[in-house]
């Protein structure tokens, strides 16, 4: 009974937050409950009765075993509840998703009774969540003649749970809520500083629009006007959902505007309608696609053009935009399905075929992508049984085979890497593909989100198909407060448990790890033609293909060990010239998006495509640098092109790295570093043999566009910079304004500076390093007129920085260095002119635990730019993140303002930067 009133207790806490009763998980409370509701005199019996029946999350959790079991003794008469009959019991079930309902489900329909056999046969019709499990009961039932599971086989053959869903509605009358003007990022939607309320639903809802009460009642009450309406959020003049996958910002916007999942789970709504002038970013588009949303490129503002057909510019030379029609908030518009067009009234606005494909409007219909993705496997799964040809239901995936067209990089991973396809057939771009899965990565602040996923989906253990996956603690590195204390630890027993590696030991045998996911992921990818999927915008590795995903996607990755999506188009990215001595190379990546730019006319080539970028000679950790910025170019994924040698180097380098992980004691019972080690020995041989090259293209392959960077154009580091005092909003905060240091004049003022997150390596440290004694010997000592932040992205960096002497220069200047025996609780909020070396991690480039101080102008290396991000605005002005190379940030703090560009090149000199050299090699073949 103490469970029960700490549950009260906890109802009336989250009353004075506006918030409704918590949905129950858990086996114990819900045993309670049960008790409560047999017991016909017990005061808590009504309140007892709505939690069992409204209040309990689906799927594998412990509390639906125990619902499970309890609806199986009312219908089988062993229990006997007056507000529950046994036909209400089946409908319960049928709304559980897997998991133990299946499994109660299955002892009615497999059992003696008849009559029952026959009601809970109709209810497993209509489910597609049947693991291995599952289908291996039916198929021994079937073959020891058993007539209902045939009845049940021969239903998932004709796949009867997707073809009498009810149809899509054909005309889904929509009124347009504008969330923002420009990009809008998931910040916006699901603030990183919640991250740790994200599996909480209801709650996490109330911070959309960055907790902005007054944007939220303007929404409510727009809602209210348009009750027989769906609302349409939208990103005018700017690209939705840009920065990361967020599945928690789907979640928050099909709360507020969706649909009701089930009228027996609470807070899961799906189906949300968003748009953009510039759609939707394509990772976040994903995302809408599993909750069965629709994303819209609305195209509404258009460049200007003069009589002669040219585009008209501003005075900086910005095509100048005008508004082909109007999407103001409030404006009633209609989505035709069929048609596949957006109406305002009976006037036509755009096509919007590309956001009502087949596949789409499959998802739609399912209520998602998973029940399309399960329902597949269970209807291919059927046939088999019965010896019969899979029976055309589903939309067929589009086969593009263009004959004499080589293939990209990416289309040839594809084609490796696809199941179900046409056999013998070559595939190109456009192609729907259904693909195997390599490498999975968990990060912790969706992790939690994604072990619901998990547990919703009734997934119980890893896919064999997946070579390793790995949950990270980075985003919580910073601050080991209450919240992630509570959070992380049950993250990694669940994930430990489902067969991950994982950054924490449940059992505490290994010290924590919290490196940056992405250079755990990088590191544990062996083989260059693999293929990932992780939880975090950039999971863009430098080997291999790697798509950053929502939480969701990760969970079906997870669990079946594979991913399905179109084969995207490439743009070729290559180098000529050569690098200045002074210049690093992570301005050869922001000149690349500068360049990019500039060539085609301020079009982003880049967006919603993969970047085949062809660095050639730069191992796996200097590329990232490249891969990693591909986010930021709003590509949907990145590849690079390396020489054999690099190659074999980088795997190598990875190989070690594994090693030190297995030393560590972080390998499991499956032995996956292990196996990892003996793929990338495998791939090694594999290339030093000649048997197989690392990965190139084909000479003649086709791509959207191609792209030279040339070198020599770049004569001073690159800054990419908000902007944040544009005059048109909808060009603040979007990473395309790339900048030379010499616009700055030497006079801007810095207050802060940030070197880590996944954009540096150890060189960077290194850097770092060197700079600080080239510094003292200049000047006597080293005073820092601004702080400077250090966050090494790994703790194999700090460990090869203390072997070979750097670690000790950093600690000699610091004034602060993490003690992972004494983590900190609480977040920092005022910095000292000083050098602070935190634990490994993200730290201000997350963004959800430690910020700068509001207002306060930072230099950083990270990836992030937005508004409130890595700062947030103060009354008097705006707090801006600019972007650069690790000497620029560190020189910066040095001075407290941005240097020109001959102190920049005197406090570089002699120091090892991060070097590129186009390579010598046609890397075709």
């Amino acid at each position: 009974m103490n469970i029960y009133n700490d549950y009260l207790k906890e109802i009336e806490e989250r009353k004075e937050q506006g918030l409704h009763p918590k949905p129950i998980d858990g086996a114990e409370l819900l045993s309670v409950i049960i008790e409560q509701i047999k017991d016909v005199d017990n005061e808590h019996r009504e309140d007892s009765l709505n939690f069992f029946i409204y209040n309990v999350l689906p799927g594998t959790t412990s509390a639906a075993g125990v619902k499970a079991k309890f609806l199986k003794e009312i219908i089988l008469g062993e229990s006997v509840v007056k507000e529950i009959t046994p036909t209400f019991a089946l409908e319960q079930l049928s709304h559980m998703k897997g998991g133990p309902s299946i499994g109660v489900l299955l002892d009615i329909a497999l059992g003696d009774d008849e009559a029952l056999a026959k009601e809970a046969a109709e209810v497993l019709k209509t489910q597609v969540f049947l693991y291995e499990a599952d289908t291996a009961r039916l198929e021994a039932a079937y073959k020891a003649g058993n007539s209902i599971a045939k009845e049940l086989i021969e239903s998932y053959a004709k796949a009867e749970f997707f073809t009498k869903l009810p149809e899509v509605e054909e005309k889904i009358e929509v009124v347009t809520f504008i969330a923002g003007v420009g990009d809008i990022s998931t910040d916006l939607l699901s603030p990183g500083g919640d991250a740790h309320s994200r599996s909480d639903r209801e709650l996490h809802g109330q911070c959309i629009f960055e907790h902005n009460k007054a944007q939220q009642e303007e929404l409510k009450a727009l809602q209210a006007q348009h009750p027989d309406k769906r609302v349409m959020l939208i990103a005018e003049k700017g690209t939705m959902g840009v920065g990361s996958s967020r599945m928690s910002g789907v979640n928050n916007v099909a709360l507020w505007t969706g649909v009701k999942a089930s009228p027996y789970v609470p807070f899961i709504n799906i189906a949300p309608i968003i748009a953009g002038t510039n759609g939707i970013s394509p990772i976040f588009l994903t995302t809408v696609g599993v909750t069965g949303g629709i994303g819209i490129d609305l195209k509404n503002w258009v460049k200007k053009t003069d009589a002669e057909g040219n585009v008209i510019k501003d005075e900086n030379g910005d095509p100048v935009l005008e508004e082909k029609y109007s999407v103001a908030t409030g404006t009633v518009l209609t989505v035709n399905t069929k048609e596949k067009k957006l109406y305002h009234g009976d006037q036509e606005l755009i096509d919007i075929s590309a956001s009502l494909t087949p596949q789409k409007v499959e998802f739609i219909k399912a209520g998602g992508s998973y029940a399309v993705v399960f329902g597949k496997k269970l209807q291919t799964f059927a046939s088999k049984v019965l010896g019969t040809d899979v029976i055309p239901v589903y939309a067929p995936s589009k086969e593009i085979s263009i004959e004499g067209q080589g293939l990209t990089a990416v289309e040839k991973i594809f084609n490796k890497n696809a199941v179900g396809t046409t056999p013998g057939k070559v595939l190109h771009a456009g192609s729907d593909v259904r693909v195997e899965v390599n490498i999975v990565g968990s990060q912790d602040t969706t992790g939690l989100m994604t072990s619901q996923e998990l547990e919703m989906m009734a997934a119980t253990i890893i896919s064999p198909i997946v070579d390793g996956a790995y949950q990270s603690g980075c985003h919580t590195a910073s601050v080991w407060d209450n919240k992630s204390k509570a959070n992380i630890p049950r993250l990694m027993k669940f994930m430990n448990d489902f067969g991950l590696i994982t950054a924490r030991d449940p059992k505490g045998k290994y010290h924590a790890m919290t490196d940056v996911i992405h250079k755990v992921l990088n590191d544990i990818t062996v083989d260059d033609w693999a293929i990932i999927i992780g939880g975090d915008s950039h999971t863009r590795m430098s080997k291999g293909v790697a798509f950053g995903a929502d939480s969701g996607t990760v969970a079906l990755a997870l669990a079946t060990g594979e991913a399905s999506m179109p084969i995207p188009q490439s743009v070729k990215v290559t180098f000529k010239g050569e690098m200045l001595p002074y210049m690093d190379f992570r301005d050869v990546v922001h000149a690349t998006q500068q360049q990019m730019l500039s060539q085609f006319g301020g079009d982003n080539v880049f967006q919603g495509r993969i970047i085949e970028v062809h660095l050639g000679t730069l191992t796996a950790d200097q590329a990232f640098t490249f891969t990693d910025w591909t986010a930021e170019m709003k590509a949907k994924a990145s590849i690079c092109i390396s020489e054999d040698a690099t190659l074999i180097e980088s795997l190598e380098i990875a190989k070690s790295r594994i090693q030190i992980m297995i030393d560590k004691g972080m390998d499991n019972d499956l032995n996956v570093l292990k196996g990892l080690i003996a793929i990338a020995d495998k791939r090694i041989n594999e290339i030093k043999t000649g048997e197989k090259p690392a990965l190139t293209p084909d000479a003649n392959a086709k791509y959207f566009a191609e792209v030279e960077i040339d070198l020599d154009e770049i004569q001073e580091p690159m800054i990419a910079d908000p902007d944040v005092n544009n005059e048109d909003v909808s060009k603040r905060y979007t990473h395309d304004t790339i900048r030379p240091l010499s616009y700055y004049g030497g006079t801007k003022q810095v207050d802060l500076g940030f070197v880590g997150s996944c954009m540096v390596h150890k060189g960077d440290m290194k850097i770092l390093a060197q700079m600080l004694k080239n510094i003292e010997d200049l000047h006597g000592k080293v005073e820092f007129k601004a702080p400077l932040v250090v966050a090494p992205p790994t703790y194999n960096i700090v460990d090869e920085l203390k072997a070979e002497g750097d670690w000790e220069v950093l600690q000699k200047y610091s004034g602060f260095e993490f003690d992972d025996n004494d983590p900190k609780a609480a977040a920092r909020t005022k910095y000292e002119n000083m050098l602070y070396l935190e634990r490994p991690g993200c730290n201000l480039c997350m963004g959800n635990q430690e910020k700068a101080e509001p207002g306060d102008t930072v230099m950083a290396t990270s990836t992030r730019l937005f508004q409130g991000r890595v700062v947030k605005d103060s009354g008097e002005k705006k707090g801006e993140s600019l972007l650069s190379s690790t000497p620029v940030v560190v020189l910066s703090t040095i001075l407290g303002r941005t240097p020109d560009l001959v102190e920049y090149q005197a406090a570089v000199k002699g120091i090892n930067l991060t070097k590129f050299k186009p390579s010598s090699k046609l890397l075709v073949v």
